[in-house]
């Protein structure tokens, strides 16, 4: 490939442009109205107004995606996550069109996006899954009676949904009804498919996934796990990598688990097998996302793997160029999402103008971003600004590393999920790596938000009497 086009926008299309350039691969960029002066729009080689800011009119109008990569010779196409990246009639678009895909095949697509058809895919080779129906129901008595038989708490999820959508937790049968008719209208409404199924909900799970790569050639390799349970209104804020509870034993069983995944599929690029671990270590296969993952970046920084270059080789037809064996971890890596959000009014957005934006820096500290000082962060999309990322050589390091981050970011105009940050990164249940998907409920509280505001206030009140203090005698001041 000589020329891609990035179908995407903020940090990840950033993040892509970066790594073509590095191979020699000339960019093209797209842009709805409101994009036109991003940082990926100014880095590209070249860049494509798509149209208004809706993603309807923009980063979803594949069709004219379409038509600028064949008027411009693009030669492939990279979807990045979110818009188009799961789409499989999009990737049949792009194929049928002479280009390349940079991502997996239609069927990987359509198999792993069905959650009840990714079961049927894996279930030849003994992977283990959560107790629940084998099949999409919307029938109300008859998937009451299945509830009754499988046991409460139950969890009904919508079958071609994600991010928490069409999701919902049943504590007891008289309640089943009422919870039923909202996913299923929550799922039509957000799929166009009303579709559910039913899993036994596992109690104080931890979110655990696998980065997986996989080529033309047969090689399906794993680049070890993500820990992704610090999440709210199912949606991940802060990963790492590795798990701070995984043994090497269970590592390298998860690891094997998620690439009989892959093959299963017979899949080919980047992708993430995302398991549930329960309380006694026993872990289920909850589905794959065939894409980047928005929290590459701590696979990247403990492995030293270029996760997009590889992406792009793979793409190219070319082998992997390493073995499971030559893979090993490096230290530890956290990342905090940077969201345009107010932690202190449940993560609700807050839009508005970044009128300071000055990011850390150092050794081991990274950032992705879409953003620079003075824009605005827009209503039609994702709300997230920007990636922290931190690595060091130990847990206990990177947890400092992060802390000493966020104290150094200079970020005013709008509220974000920085103090959340700084919230997790020092509690002890985090700390202790005795947490799981429930933390957010469990612990950030409406006493313990005021706590923590309590706290920042009088640190902010000692660092201003300190800074005072030696003013005065650096000025002398009597």
């Amino acid at each position: 490939m000589k020329k891609i086009l990035i179908a995407n926008r903020g940090e990840i299309a950033v993040r892509i442009i970066r790594t073509a350039q590095k191979m020699g691969i000339e960019t093209v960029a797209v842009y709805s109205n409101i994009d036109r002066d991003a940082p990926h729009v100014l880095m590209a080689d070249q860049a494509v107004c798509l149209g208004d800011n809706p993603s309807s009119a923009s980063y979803l109008d594949g069709e004219k995606i379409i038509k600028e990569a064949k008027r411009l010779g693009v030669d492939g196409i990279h979807p990045g996550y979110g818009f188009l990246s799961e789409n499989a009639a999009f990737a049949k678009l792009v194929e049928d069109n002479g280009m390349i895909f940079i991502g997996p095949n239609q069927r990987a697509i359509v198999t792993m996006g069905s959650k009840l058809a990714a079961k049927e895919a894996v279930s030849k080779y003994n992977i283990p899954m959560v107790p629940g129906m084998d099949r999409a129901i919307t029938d109300i008595k008859r998937a009451k009676e299945h509830a009754l038989d499988i046991g409460f708490p139950i969890l009904i999820k919508a079958s071609a949904g994600g991010g928490g959508k069409g999701m919902r937790i049943v504590e007891n049968s008289e309640e089943f009804e009422e919870q039923m008719d909202r996913a299923v209208s929550e799922a039509l409404s957000a799929f166009g498919d009303g579709s559910v199924f039913i899993e036994k909900y596992i109690t104080k799970p931890r979110h655990i996934e696998i980065q997986v790569l996989s080529d033309s050639h047969g090689n399906h390799l794993h680049l070890f796990e993500r820990e992704c349970s610090i999440q709210r209104r199912h949606q991940k804020v802060i990963e790492e990598a590795p798990s701070a509870v995984l043994s090497p034993e269970l590592r390298a069983k998860m690891g094997k688990t998620a690439t009989e995944v892959a093959k299963a599929c017979d899949y080919v690029g980047a992708g993430t097998v995302e398991f549930l671990l329960d309380e006694h270590k026993n872990f289920y296969f909850l589905e794959m996302n065939t894409r980047l993952q928005v929290e590459h970046p701590v696979t990247e920084m403990i492995t030293g793997i270029d996760l997009v270059e590889q992406q792009m080789l793979i793409a190219m037809g070319r082998e992997i160029p390493f073995r499971q064996e030559d893979l090993n971890i490096d230290g530890h890596a956290l990342e905090l999402r940077i969201y345009a959000e107010d932690p202190e009014d449940n993560f609700a957005p807050n839009i508005g103008k970044l009128e300071r934006f000055v990011p850390p820096s150092g050794e081991g500290v990274r950032l992705d971003s879409g953003y620079v000082e003075g824009m605005d962060i827009p209503i039609f999309y994702d709300p997230m600004i920007a990636k922290l990322i931190v690595h060091a050589k130990t847990r206990r390091a990177a947890l400092k590393r992060l802390l000493e981050a966020i104290d150094e970011f200079e970020l005013l105009g709008i509220k974000t999920t920085l103090p959340f940050g700084q919230f997790v990164a020092t509690h002890p249940a985090f700390v202790s790596g005795d947490f799981d998907t429930g933390f957010v409920a469990r612990y950030f509280t409406p006493k313990a938000k005021k706590k923590h505001l309590r706290n920042e206030a009088k640190l902010a009140v000692q660092l201003a009497n300190y800074l005072l203090e030696r003013n005065e005698k650096v000025l002398k001041v009597p």
